[in-house]
């Protein structure tokens, strides 16, 4: 059973934890997650993380529903059920706008909405990880992931400097069970 060992310092308001970030990882802290009750704009920014590929998915999914609906449209309508429509052509390209849009975005958005929700691991029945239940109220909390080489008491003083409130320790075993030390 693997355990995982963290230093967590808590704050209380989200301007001192944005100019903590960088604070931290300019001491050479390799900061694990921050947690945080709400989204706080620039964080991500702060902590060097690259922009999401999210908006590529969605667009992947959406020329997948322009291309099935197109696709199946233009077969039903010139090779399966040949049937003229008030002397159209078979293959009348204006009549397959509406349903090959409405295909589009339908796509695009339950493709969006399933990958982003398997890229944060948000399936029903996976268990997340709380590192301090204030972190769902009103506190933000940074996570350091330690190991037996770590330095814990530099990390405490980085995140105290940095004006953290409070500094634990916490140690998950399993990633399912926790304990508080």
């Amino acid at each position: 059973m693997a355990s995982k060992k963290f230093i967590l310092g808590i704050f209380g308001d989200e301007d001192i934890l944005l100019e903590a970030v960088p604070a931290i990882q300019e001491k050479g802290v390799k900061i694990h997650d921050v947690f945080t009750p709400f989204p706080i704009h620039g964080l991500d920014t702060a902590m060097g993380l690259r922009e999401s590929k999210l908006h590529t998915a969605g667009f992947i999914f959406g020329i997948t529903g322009t291309s099935i609906a197109f696709g199946f449209m233009t077969w039903a309508n010139t090779f399966n059920w040949r049937t003229n429509f008030g002397g159209k052509p078979f293959w009348y390209v204006p009549g397959y706008i509406p349903i090959t849009f409405e295909l589009t975005v339908l796509m695009a958005a339950a493709g969006m909405v399933a990958t982003f929700l398997y890229l944060c691991r948000l399936a029903p029945g996976v268990e997340k990880h709380i590192m301090d239940p204030r972190q769902t109220d009103d506190k933000m909390v940074v996570a350091v992931e330690i190991d037996e080489h770590s330095d814990v008491a530099s990390i405490t003083a980085a995140l105290k400097t940095a004006g953290a409130e409070e500094v634990n320790e916490k140690l998950i075993d399993n990633w399912y069970r926790y304990k508080i030390m």
